[in-house]
């Protein structure tokens, strides 16, 4: 057998006991439910924000994935705006300009990237870089950078 051999990804199960504390990152609250470190792959992560919280227009090289779970959330998507209720799905193509604004009452949905995402990656250093409150933009711009992430001008 090889020294260099792949590791086997292995199978397990997140209950909510499990759950690391949830990322603040930037008025959403983001709990890692499968990094792709985990996975070798993909990545899952639940996502929670108040009304009128969510990212600026911004894209990246994985493709991704919300599900609607609580609440309303608009989501801009190549020039075009959604208000999406529970129950709906949004897909979002690698390089595709895109946001979200949760909507009255606040939200809650799944997200899911492709494989190569760096999400995760990025939540943590959004989380750990960048405090509560109204914040430095220059500093979120480099974090978003440093982590593959372009916001649209």
């Amino acid at each position: 057998m090889s020294e260099h051999t792949a590791v086997k990804t292995q199978p397990f199960i997140v209950t909510p006991k499990d759950y690391d504390p949830a990322l603040d990152v930037l008025g959403t609250k983001v709990t890692v439910l499968a990094s792709n470190a985990a996975t070798r792959s993909y990545e899952i992560s639940l996502q929670q924000g108040d009304e009128g919280t969510g990212p600026p227009l911004h894209s990246h090289a994985w493709d991704e994935s919300f599900f609607i779970l609580k609440g309303q959330i608009e989501f801009s998507c190549a020039d075009k705006t959604v208000l999406c209720m529970p129950g709906t799905l949004v897909h979002v193509p690698a390089g595709t300009i895109h946001g979200f604004r949760y909507g009255s009452g606040g939200g809650q949905m799944l997200e899911l990237t492709g494989q190569g995402g760096t999400a995760s990656q990025m939540f943590t250093a959004i989380s750990k870089e960048i405090p509560p409150g109204p914040p430095d933009i220059p500093k979120v711009l480099e974090v978003l950078k440093q982590n593959g992430v372009n916001v649209a001008a």
